[in-house]
C-alpha cells in the first residue's frame, strides 16, 4: 500500500569550500534515496552538481542547497549564494531569441545550459536584505519523473 508523504523540502549550508558540492551531492542521493526518488537521482545530481559548481567558482561566500518535493514525482533543485547578480547562462531569454549556447572552443560556460537543456522549469530570484534574509539569489530547476536522465 502507498503511503501519502506530506511536502518535504531539506536545506544544507555549504561553506566557500572545494569540497561542498561533492558532499551536496552525497547528501542529494541520500534525501533520495529516502524518500523513494532514486530515478530523479541522475538528472537531480546534474542539476544541483552545475548550481553547486557555479556558486562556488563564482562567489566568495557560503551557499546552500535546497531541495523541495514539488509534487509526489517533482524535485525542485535549488542553490543559495549571496551574489545578487543573475549569471548571464541564467538569464531569461525571450521567445524567438537564440539561446546563449557557449562556442564550441569555449573551455567552459556550459553547465548552466546543461542545466537549461535538462529541467523541466527553471529560473532565477533575486532576494533583497530584509530582516533575517541574508538577500542574494536563489537558482533553481525542476524535474519529475518521467523526463530524460543523462
Amino acid at each position: 500500500m502507498a503511503t501519502v508523504s506530506p511536502p518535504w523540502s531539506y536545506t544544507l549550508q555549504l561553506p566557500h569550500d572545494p569540497r561542498a558540492p561533492g558532499i551536496a551531492r552525497g547528501a542529494l542521493r541520500l534525501i533520495l534515496a529516502a524518500h523513494e526518488m532514486t530515478e530523479l537521482v541522475p538528472t537531480a545530481e546534474l542539476l544541483a552538481a552545475e548550481l553547486l559548481t557555479n556558486s562556488h567558482r563564482h562567489t566568495k561566500g557560503p551557499y546552500a542547497l535546497r531541495l523541495r518535493a514539488t509534487e509526489p514525482d517533482r524535485l525542485c533543485v535549488a542553490v543559495w549564494d549571496s551574489d545578487p547578480r543573475v549569471p548571464p547562462g541564467f538569464a531569461q531569454t525571450p521567445p524567438g531569441a537564440p539561446d546563449d549556447v557557449p562556442p564550441e572552443d569555449a573551455e567552459d560556460g556550459r553547465g548552466l545550459y546543461l542545466v537549461r537543456a535538462c529541467a523541466d522549469s527553471w529560473g532565477a530570484s533575486v532576494l533583497r536584505e530584509l530582516g533575517a534574509s541574508k538577500g542574494g539569489k536563489l537558482l533553481w530547476a525542476e524535474c519529475g519523473r518521467g523526463v530524460a536522465t543523462w
